[in-house]
């Protein structure tokens, strides 16, 4: 059976009003928003991980932490970027100040390759997230550690207190 023109516009048309028409454009206003509330939010506040078996200690703090390597020194253990260097135990017991295994793993943090020019600077930046409780003998060894891998830039992570 041959249709006309006319029959065939027709019947394209019928065709045509079956599909459900989208309005895009408002669902690209919506996807929007979102990146844009995404994205603000995304580089508000910098935080520094924290383990649950570290308490730190409240201050207040008025500047914002930057990333440098962290040394974590919990109750038990000493871990360096999520990496465990060492016992609590075993440092305390031991008479001298340097750590072997927490400045071998500084001098390897060390020498990793700096990428920007702007961040060479912090590339001796350290921040030590210790727990309040730890005996400042154990801080004093890790600190000495630390000068003697030449981290000269010595943070200390707190829990910012409300004033």
């Amino acid at each position: 059976m041959k249709l006309t023109p006319i029959q065939k516009r027709a019947e394209r048309k019928s065709r045509n009003q079956t599909m459900v028409d989208m309005n895009l454009v408002s669902l690209i206003d919506v996807f929007t928003i979102l990146i844009f509330f995404l994205l603000s939010n995304a580089t508000g506040v910098e935080l520094l991980p924290s383990p649950k078996a570290v308490q730190l200690p409240a201050s207040v703090a008025e500047k914002s932490p930057k990333e440098t390597v962290v040394v974590v020194v919990s109750a038990a253990e000493i871990i360096v970027d999520g990496r465990k260097v060492a016992n609590v135990a075993d440092v305390i017991s031991q008479p001298a100040d340097l750590i072997d295994t927490l400045k071998a793993e500084l001098d390897l943090q060390a020498n990793r390759q700096v990428i920007r020019k702007e961040n060479a600077a912090q590339g001796k930046s350290i921040t030590i997230m210790g727990d309040k409780d730890i005996p400042y003998s154990l801080l004093r060894k890790i600190m000495v550690t630390c000068a003697r891998a030449n981290f000269s830039d010595v943070s200390f992570a707190v829990r910012r207190k409300d004033s």
